[in-house]
C-alpha cells in the first residue's frame, strides 16, 4: 500500500474526503487498500468469521464479530479496516463504525500487504489496547498469534493446529480455531 498523499490528515477530515476505494487512514496519512481479495482469501475469511460468530451465538456471549470493510477508529489520527475483528464492548460501536480499540483483531495476509501487517498494523493495534492480534499467512500455511494482554511471547501455529483464543481462555467455553478443519 502506498500513501495516497504526503498530506497528513485527521479522522474527521479523512471522513469528509469522498472514496470509491476502500482506504485506511494511519497515523494521519491515507493508504489505498489492496485491491478486491481473491477467492481462496474470501474463503478462508468468511470460515473464521462463521466460526467465531457461531461461537458467540451458542454460548450468549457479549462480544460482536465483524469483517471487512468495516471502519475500526483507534485514535484522531489512524482508520483502520482489519479482515475480522471482536468487539466486546458495545459501548464502542456507533452506526458506522467501531470507537476504540477492538478486542481481537485478524488480519490475512495477502502478497501486497505482508509488511504492513506483520510490522505497522503489529505496532498500532498493540499501542492501540488490542487484546488480541492474529496474522493469518495462508501462503506459508501459518498463523501468528499476539496475547497483548497477557504474554510478550509470540505464538506461531500451522494450519492444522488448534490454535486457542486468548480473549476466551478463562472463560465457561473457551474457543479453538483449526483453520484447515474450516477451509478442507
Amino acid at each position: 500500500m502506498a500513501v495516497l498523499k504526503e498530506q497528513q490528515y485527521t479522522a474527521e477530515g479523512f471522513y469528509e474526503l469522498n472514496t470509491e476505494h476502500p482506504r485506511e487512514l494511519i497515523n494521519g496519512y491515507i493508504y489505498d487498500m489492496s485491491p478486491s481479495p481473491n477467492i481462496a482469501h474470501q474463503r478462508l475469511s468468511g470460515e473464521v468469521f462463521y466460526s467465531i460468530r457461531e461461537h458467540i451465538r451458542k454460548n450468549n456471549g457479549r462480544c460482536e464479530v465483524f469483517s471487512a470493510p468495516t471502519d475500526v477508529k483507534l485514535d484522531s489520527n489512524t482508520i483502520v479496516i482489519p479482515d475480522i475483528f471482536v468487539v466486546c464492548d458495545p459501548g464502542k460501536l456507533d452506526e458506522q463504525k467501531c470507537n476504540g480499540a477492538p478486542d481481537w483483531v485478524i488480519e490475512i495476509v495477502s502478497p501486497s500487504n505482508a509488511s504492513r501487517d506483520y510490522a505497522d498494523k503489529l505496532k498500532i493495534y498493540r499501542s492501540a489496547g488490542v487484546r488480541e492480534y492474529w496474522i493469518i499467512d495462508p501462503m506459508n500455511e501459518k498463523i501468528v498469534a499476539y496475547r497483548f494482554e497477557t504474554t510478550s511471547v509470540v505464538e506461531v501455529y500451522t494450519f492444522d493446529d488448534d490454535i486457542p483464543v486468548g480473549i476466551y481462555s478463562e472463560s465457561s467455553a473457551p474457543l479453538s480455531i483449526c483453520i484447515n478443519k474450516l477451509i478442507k
